[in-house]
């Protein structure tokens, strides 16, 4: 698959997880949140509590397992250390927040077949 292919497949996911979020009540704070360390696809809210979200996206018939699969330790770490940054810059004194993934399955005609919201996933 070839970058722009890459990268349009990503946004179509993030802009799909986006409307989910709305639509399930969240409001969206930041999208694709930049540090030194890394982005954060999504920062969300709901009932009070922030919601750091990483979104993946396959398109069917992919050969590199589920999107979720591909969230591993590492990432994982890397975006717990990004929310430690971000909190820090907001001057945030640690409110209640989780950790979610959301998993965006893409038809090859672009249409979304499926989204999974995994929540405090880590």
């Amino acid at each position: 698959m070839s970058e722009d292919r890459r990268r349009h497949t990503g946004q179509a996911g993030e802009a799909a997880a986006c409307q989910y979020l709305e639509i399930e009540g969240y409001t969206i704070i930041e999208r694709n949140w930049r540090c030194r360390s890394g982005e954060i696809d999504i920062i969300a809210a709901i009932d009070k509590t922030l919601i750091f979200v990483e979104v993946r996206t396959r398109r069917a018939g992919g050969r590199f397992g589920t999107a979720a699969e591909s969230v591993d330790r590492r990432k994982q770490q890397q975006v717990a250390l990004i929310a430690q940054v971000y909190l820090r810059m907001r001057q945030l004194a640690y409110p209640p927040m989780r950790f979610d993934v959301i998993a965006v399955m893409m038809n090859h005609d672009d249409s979304i077949s499926e989204i999974k919201h995994i929540k405090a996933a880590f």
